[in-house]
């Protein structure tokens, strides 16, 4: 039968057990957005108490009392027989928080472009998760560091002299984290949250779903990542840089910890995550001469010597056509004013 009010133990025991489980599939995350606007609920089919076919769905409020739009990232999860339960869980779950449409992130899903349109999905104008990344394969080190090209690679060993420290964090020394993570964003001219956000993102995930790894050195914080896991996959979802003693490539040696964090927890394979959604050969004729938007780091996560994949992206499930074309109009105009045309 279709749930709505799950246990979130329970949830999350059965999200790690999926072959495609993510980090934002997770009850925690769904809280740490419910302290930033969101509303989560859990639309699932239980048999016999037990969680066979889910779906974590966030919802955002419109302007202007226009209802919810509606945010599924990086799920859902069904056994081929249930997938059709599971829609409908969905959408009964979306019409009650007034949703004028749902945003599908699916991720890497084993369903082509044609089998997610025959679903009632369209490509979206907007994505929220950045479509395309880079994967490393994490195999022995050895193995990891001859793919690299040799800038990275010198700058590795270079980060690994001169008595920098790297470790896990504590809760007492989030602060630092947050506090580079305010300087990174004022000299790359790019939006980051509160501080308050990283805060909580701490204590919801680490130490169970997360590392917080900081780089010091003589006691100066000088870089830090947060790195979540899930089964087979670690993702570099933060990461941030003081603009002190910046020659002793603290970025890399801290990239490098989370790397062998994420092998010492069992996975696979590293997301370096948010890349610029373009084919490689374009990635690689125009990054030295762009830094706007995702270009800026495309220089940093390309020496890593990992493989650029693209996800699914973004796809939206209407359920009101007037407030979803609004919408649609509203992207064009501030398209229009960040001034990359329509």
């Amino acid at each position: 039968m279709p749930e709505t009010q799950l246990n979130p133990r329970a949830w999350d025991d059965f999200v790690r057990a999926q072959p495609r489980g993510h980090i934002l599939q997770l009850s925690a995350w769904g809280k740490l957005k419910a302290a930033y606007g969101w509303t989560a609920e859990i639309a699932a089919i239980c048999e016999h108490d037990r969680v066979i076919a889910g779906a974590q769905i966030l919802f955002r409020r419109l302007p202007l009392r226009l209802g919810t739009m509606a945010y599924l990232p990086m799920g859902f999860y069904a056994p081929p027989d249930r997938e059709a339960a599971l829609w409908s869980a969905i959408d009964a779950c979306a019409r009650r928080q007034r949703a004028a449409f749902l945003k599908w992130e699916p991720g890497f899903i084993d369903k082509t472009a044609e089998q997610i349109a025959a679903l009632g999905f369209q490509p979206s104008p907007q994505t929220i998760q950045p479509p395309r990344t880079i994967l490393i394969d994490l195999d022995d080190d050895e193995t990891m560091l001859a793919r690299m090209n040799q800038g990275t690679r010198r700058k590795i060993r270079q980060s690994q002299k001169n008595g920098i420290i790297y470790k896990e964090a504590s809760q007492a020394e989030v602060s630092n984290f947050t506090a580079m993570m305010q300087i990174t964003g004022i000299r790359g001219a790019f939006g980051v949250h509160e501080s308050a956000y990283y805060a909580l993102a701490y204590d919801l995930f680490v130490p169970h779903d997360a590392a917080l790894i900081l780089a010091e050195h003589d006691g100066d914080p000088l870089a830090g990542i947060m790195v979540f896991a899930l089964g087979k996959t670690a993702w570099y979802l933060y990461g941030a840089s003081s603009d002190r003693k910046r020659n002793l490539m603290a970025s890399y040696g801290v990239q490098w910890a989370a790397i062998q964090w994420a092998k010492q927890r069992g996975c696979a394979v590293y997301d370096l995550r948010g890349i610029p959604d373009e084919d490689e050969t374009v990635l690689e004729s125009a990054f030295e001469h762009r830094d706007d938007g995702l270009w800026g780091v495309y220089g940093f996560k390309r020496g890593w010597g990992g493989r650029v994949e693209r996800s699914a992206g973004a796809w939206d499930r209407v359920y009101n056509p007037f407030i979803y074309f609004a919408y649609q109009q509203a992207l064009k105009r501030q398209s229009r004013a960040n001034g990359s045309g329509g």
